[in-house]
């Protein structure tokens, strides 16, 4: 059985389900149940959060899910950003709440308050800490798995800081983190200057990590928001100086969630499900033992082979009452990397036959030499993945000079805008699409599409998840 990825949409609501990601049937809308192989990616991507982010300096806390309104409101601009978005706790029991609580839909109002007990002087700075939380959102669009929910699988990192420029210098390090996070994970991105109007609800500005789906859609699945002193005036995070001044804090936020896995099933899969990348894969090798009259002889042959390949993340798929052919359609629909054939023939020339998940080459190997030769090929899966992925993204990314080109463009349009709000919202006006920012570190003269000014700064306009 295939599944035809020409049709995206269906292809990725059934892949992310028969797959064994998840169950979607939860009785509410945009909450699903994580099953135990997506599970097994999530956590993978999660683990290694956390190897860098303390690599870097980090510490993890977990604060409350509940939030009071008291804090919810100390911040304006937050507070318009979300208030469409909040779920509300009114009661405990069929007791009415003196003070409103509510689910967060992100940290800042339920950390800050901490903050301004926790920073004392430039001593404590600069504070770096990260949660791996859920959220909730009250989304009222159509929700897709991993891609829009109303409870969002969350990472935050929340910072602190003695100066503007050090809060900058902040950033540029999630950059940094960002890209050893894209190899991880094999995914293709721009990062953008989001426009003005469309940046994270209280910061001074806002860096999106943007990558592009097969549908032509762009999926945001990355954040880096600079806060300058706009938190931490509302909530009080000052701290003294060396020179006995008090000043606030300069703040930054970096985010992630399960949108990363939502971009690595649409990106790399293809009409026979999932394909993993090797680094994040719950299963890196799986070993399909083709039982004939030997079948005791050869599971224990298999069982060698899995106990020689511990330093890899191995199973054994010994289950009777299944050919080996609907096993090797399991595997291939769940994206594991690599597999091992071991039968009859095998054993008595000393090899094993592997099978790459990416390009379905059958690679036969000595039994002295085949662990190296696995190491290897996990390495070039991964590698043309992101490759692979690169070029595919490159080729949904067209530059356009005109909204006529941008209407009929299914995919991303580069095109030249000064900048402004007024041309700005023209352009998706016009086009009944988005902007949705311009590269950080890309320039090209040109003139504006809407005003015809001179300027250097161009953007992507698009459909986004």
């Amino acid at each position: 059985m295939e599944f035809p990825k020409e049709n995206f949409s269906e292809w990725y609501n059934e892949v992310v389900e028969v797959a064994g990601l998840v169950d979607k049937r939860y009785p509410v809308k945009g909450m699903h149940i994580w099953r135990p192989y997506g599970w097994k990616i999530m956590q993978n991507i999660d683990n290694y959060f956390r190897e860098i982010f303390s690599e870097y300096g980090h510490d993890e806390v977990n604060f409350p899910l509940l939030v009071p309104e008291t804090e919810f409101k100390k911040e304006a601009e937050h507070i318009r950003g979300f208030e469409d978005e909040v779920f509300w706790v009114t009661h405990g029991g069929l007791n009415p709440l003196e003070v409103k609580l509510l689910l967060r839909p992100t940290s800042e109002t339920a950390m800050y308050p901490m903050f301004s007990l926790w920073i004392r002087s430039h001593a404590d700075l600069p504070l770096k800490i990260f949660q791996i939380v859920n959220i909730f959102r009250y989304e009222t669009k159509q929700t897709r798995t991993f891609i829009r929910m109303r409870e969002v699988h969350f990472f935050e990192a929340h910072t602190a800081h003695e100066s503007y420029e050090d809060a900058e210098r902040q950033i540029e390090e999630d950059i940094e983190i960002w890209k050893k996070i894209a190899e991880k994970l094999a995914l293709p991105y721009r990062i953008v200057k989001k426009a003005e109007w469309d940046k994270f609800p209280g910061a001074i500005y806002s860096l999106g990590v943007e990558t592009v789906m097969p549908s032509g859609r762009t999926l945001q699945i990355a954040t880096f928001h600079q806060y300058g002193q706009n938190f931490s005036k509302p909530y009080g995070i000052e701290y003294l100086k060396e020179n006995g001044e008090h000043e606030y804090v300069y703040q930054t936020t970096f985010g992630m969630s399960e949108r990363l896995l939502g971009a690595i099933v649409g990106i790399h899969g293809d009409d026979r499900g999932l394909i993993l990348p090797p680094e994040i894969a719950p299963i890196q090798v799986v070993i399909v033992p083709i039982v004939t009259k030997k079948k005791e002889e050869i599971l224990k042959e298999a069982k060698k082979i899995k106990e020689e390949l511990k330093e890899f993340r191995v199973h054994l798929d010994d289950r009777d009452n299944y050919t080996p052919g609907y096993k090797f359609y399991d595997w291939e629909l769940r994206g594991v990397p690599l597999r091992l054939e071991i039968g009859p023939r095998d054993m008595e020339k000393k090899q094993v036959v592997l099978v790459r998940r990416d390009t379905r080459e059958k690679i036969i190997v000595s039994r002295e030499e085949y662990g190296e030769k696995i190491r290897e090929l996990l390495g070039e899966i991964q590698k043309n993945l992101k490759e692979k992925a690169e070029a595919e993204m490159k080729g949904r990314i067209k530059r356009v000079g005109s909204i006529e080109e941008i209407k009929m463009n299914n995919a991303v349009s580069e095109v030249h805008w000064c900048g402004s709000e007024e041309c700005g919202a023209k352009i998706e006006e016009l086009t009944e699409k988005k902007i949705i920012g311009s590269p950080v570190h890309e320039k090209e003269s040109g003139k504006c599409l809407i005003c015809g000014k001179e300027t250097d700064n161009f953007a992507y306009v698009a459909k986004p998840y």
